[in-house]
């Protein structure tokens, strides 16, 4: 089955524009439009079907293309995450003395109510707990990194042109890892916006 966005008129609108960067749901890659391809019939003013040509060769519908766009989810706030321990309740503590605490694990708590978050398996946590232990330290200070990533994504952007290469070249970096984390896939709008439109 063949998925157009069909407008009231019954024509095909297209949803993506040339230079666009979509990701190619069906490849898993991500590709920029290259060619809008509107397909006309005779007696139609307008066109009955739209594919893109985004240089993967063959041509793809709106449906097999997806957008990034903001996770609405990261506009809540990371809050405050901690390292609390949890007893440990399958060794007693002179069992696991090798543990960096013995007798609890780590567990890095991402609520308000000191639960949910993340945890790791009893069995993972004995075969190697110092790095155990630096993954949890890691995930707690990720919203502390992530605001310093940003901040520094914001400092450059202020005055780029003032930026020594190696901090623009930080700052890209900064801006591309905070875009993995808080850019999300979505199918494309019903109708492009026009440039004036999407300022």
């Amino acid at each position: 089955m063949l998925f157009l966005r069909i407008s009231e008129d019954g024509m095909a609108r297209a949803q993506f524009q040339k230079g666009q960067k979509v990701w190619v749901e069906c490849v898993g890659a991500w590709a920029f439009i290259e060619q809008v391809q509107p397909v006309w019939a005779k007696g139609f003013e307008e066109p009955v079907r739209v594919t893109y040509d985004v240089g993967l060769g063959r041509e793809f519908t709106a449906n097999e293309l997806l957008l990034a766009t903001d996770d609405p989810a990261s506009d809540q706030g990371l809050g405050d995450w901690r390292l609390l321990r949890a007893r440990n309740k399958w060794q007693l503590p002179e069992d696991c003395l090798h543990h960096p605490h013995p007798g609890t694990y780590p567990v890095v708590v991402t609520d308000r109510a000191d639960w949910g978050g993340w945890r790791v398996p009893g069995a993972e946590y004995d075969r190697d707990p110092q790095h155990i232990e630096y993954q949890a330290r890691l995930i707690a200070a990720a919203p502390q990194l992530m605001r310093l990533a940003q901040d520094l994504v914001d400092l450059v952007a202020e005055t780029p042109d003032d930026a020594p290469p190696a901090v623009l070249t930080l700052a890209r970096q900064a801006r591309d890892l905070l875009h993995g984390v808080t850019r999300v896939l979505e199918p494309a709008p019903d109708r492009l916006l026009s440039p004036v439109a999407a300022a």
